[in-house]
């Protein structure tokens, strides 16, 4: 049998974004022994990919803004499948872990009063995102990283985990490999944290970077845990679509929040077509472009521009106008945002102007930039308990975009930074207060031996290339279940996806065990093509539209799916899709919503 290396924590943290960080710094404090597990390198996350800010309500811009306000906002921009506690938790606790995040020494940009200063994104009612430039996600790696480190975390750096192990249903720790070597290794805990991030590279035009492969979910999702509603994806309606090589490479919402219009081919600032506007805001945006020329300067007296609508109702207008002959050169829309000015540009945006001028040759102070839908985000994921982050096995919690219930059908910009600081903190605790209460599982060697010649096995005599499985997943879902989909087209999706599922047992990975990139993707393959698989079976069981899943044969939001999550559990090897009630909301939350919804 192989031998491998063996650590034994009180709490092992999987995943060393935001989430991750905040969960192992809360356990340490709890004063669990905790381990901390990345795939790459410690603060190299995709946390750093949100840019423009952290949704909190702190009401710094004299405006009424409060918890509430805030959770209306997140159930408006959720479509009312946001599980309701997890949302009120979110909104009240979001600003003390602001506040929190600054006495760690987190440097936010500053109000003339020396308050942390907040800027507009879409769907937040007011000036709500706590930024710095438009680098938050980074300032806040950096911040969580400092602060964890302080601590003495142990941290694993570029391991790979691929099976949870179990103890009579309970999860009591978790094996895998580390990279640079090829061996195994083996970590036991009381108490598991997955904080793996989303799964964005199964489709070829995304945001996300290498690390997004789904790991955590598929690994939770092979070991029983339930996931829920994995249709919704979210499409980032601005990502660059030029030069070929930046495809997809995110153009944060802080431009439109910071002024910028967006423009069709005919030079029509679209965004104010009367069909794009949804029902539920109407009234609530800028009348006309004259108007939102005054919003600029003055927020009190006058109404947002419809740029900053919700992120499903921008992407699905910009793809309208392409589809309609109206898109630009490359298939996209133009973003505008040279009339607020050079210096006002490059010190609200520098990040903006240097990705344009560096990658693109683009200079954003005198040029428009093209931009088109991307993936971004996975509202969906694994259920995870409003209160503790529980998933539905013992031992076992979720924090940042790998849980499921805080966004619904879609995520407003902003809320997954403070989302994973509420419930990375709250995971953190929880499997702390486990730890405490359990004694460590009993080892099952035959799991470690199975695991073991799984991923042994691409070494042994097959024929299918990772690279090539892995291109033809990209292409399946964004062809099957990309921004618009249909019945017939999740159908030829899921069929095309199976097919690929029943090569997986030849995969082939040439060379040996250490640094090798084609062993690495042959387990993120199988990953990819589990979760995969789900999407397209939750997509076509949700017979609406809703936030991020627009069906084209359903184009319409259906009371009785309003009242419904789906859900995905992997039973005997197979994919199995139900459904479970959406929580009801308290008495108390419901009143916020009179005469609002």
């Amino acid at each position: 049998m192989e031998t491998y290396d063996s650590f034994e924590y009180d709490v092992l943290v999987i995943g060393a974004g935001g989430a991750g960080l905040r969960a192992a710094i809360a356990s340490i404090e709890s004063g669990a022994s905790t381990g901390l597990v990345c795939k790459s390198l410690l603060g190299k996350a995709h946390t750093v990919m949100a840019e423009g800010g952290a949704a909190a309500a702190l009401g710094n811009m004299n405006e009424p803004d409060d918890w509430r306000v805030h959770f209306v906002d997140t159930m408006k921009g959720g479509k009312f499948i946001n599980h309701p506690r997890t949302v009120e938790i979110f909104a009240k606790e979001a600003p003390d872990r602001i506040l929190e995040l600054e006495k760690y020494g987190a440097v936010f940009d500053r109000t003339p009063d020396g308050k942390i200063s907040q800027r507009p994104f879409g769907g937040h009612l007011y000036r709500r995102l706590n930024h710095v430039g438009d680098r938050t996600g980074l300032e806040l790696i950096r911040t969580l990283q400092d602060k964890a480190v302080s601590l003495d975390v142990h941290t694993h750096m570029e391991v790979t985990l691929t099976r949870l192990l179990l103890d009579d249903g309970r999860v009591i720790g978790a094996f895998g490999y580390v990279r640079d070597t090829g061996k195994f290794v083996l970590f036991r805990a009381k108490a598991v944290v997955i904080a793996t991030g989303g799964w964005g590279k199964m489709f070829r035009v995304t945001s996300n970077s290498w690390e997004s492969t789904g790991d955590g979910a598929a690994m939770a999702f092979f070991a029983g845990a339930q996931l829920k509603d994995m249709e919704m994806v979210q499409f980032h309606p601005t990502g660059m679509v030029w030069p070929p090589g930046m495809k997809g490479i995110l153009v944060t919402e802080a431009v439109r929040g910071e002024g910028g219009i967006l423009t069709n081919s005919l030079g029509e600032r679209f965004m104010f077509k009367d069909e794009y506007m949804p029902e539920q805001y109407r009234g609530q945006f800028a009348e006309d472009e004259a108007e939102a020329r005054r919003w600029l300067d003055d927020k009190k007296n006058n109404r947002r521009p419809p740029e900053l609508l919700p992120r499903d109702v921008v992407a699905r207008s910009i793809y309208k106008e392409v589809q309609a002959g109206r898109g630009s050169p490359h298939g996209g829309a133009f973003l505008d945002i040279r009339h607020r000015g050079a210096a006002y540009i490059k010190a609200k945006l520098p990040s903006m102007y240097e990705q344009f001028h560096r990658l693109g040759d683009l200079d954003i102070t005198k040029e428009r930039m093209e931009v088109a839908p991307t993936i971004h985000y996975t509202m969906g994921g694994i259920a995870a308990d409003p209160e503790t982050c529980a998933t539905t096995l013992p031992g076992l919690y979720a924090a940042g975009e790998c849980a499921c219930g805080l966004h619904g059908a879609n995520r407003l910009g902003g809320n997954s930074l403070s989302d994973l600081l509420v419930f990375g903190r709250r995971a953190g605790l929880a499997a702390a207060e486990f730890a405490k209460a359990n004694a460590p599982g009993k080892l099952d060697e035959e799991q470690v031996e199975v695991e073991t010649r799984s991923l042994l096995a691409p070494f042994e005599g097959g024929n299918e290339n990772p690279f090539h499985l892995h291109s033809e997943v990209q292409d399946i879902m964004g062809e099957h279940a990309g921004i618009a989909r249909t019945t017939a087209g999740l159908e030829e999706g899921l069929a095309k996806m199976l097919a690929v599922k029943a090569r997986l047992p030849n995969l082939k990975a040439e060379g040996g065990r250490a640094y090798n990139p084609s062993w690495h993707t042959c387990r993120d393959v199988v990953h990819m093509v589990a979760l995969g698989e789900a999407i397209l079976r939750s997509a076509a069981e949700r017979k609406e539209s809703r936030g991020g899943h627009w069906y084209l044969d359903y184009p319409n939001e259906s009371d009785e799916w309003a009242k419904k999550n789906v859900t995905a559990t992997f039973v005997d090897g197979e994919v199995r899709i139900g459904s479970s009630p959406v929580p009801e909301m308290s008495p108390e939350l419901k009143a916020l919503f009179e005469g609002k919804k």
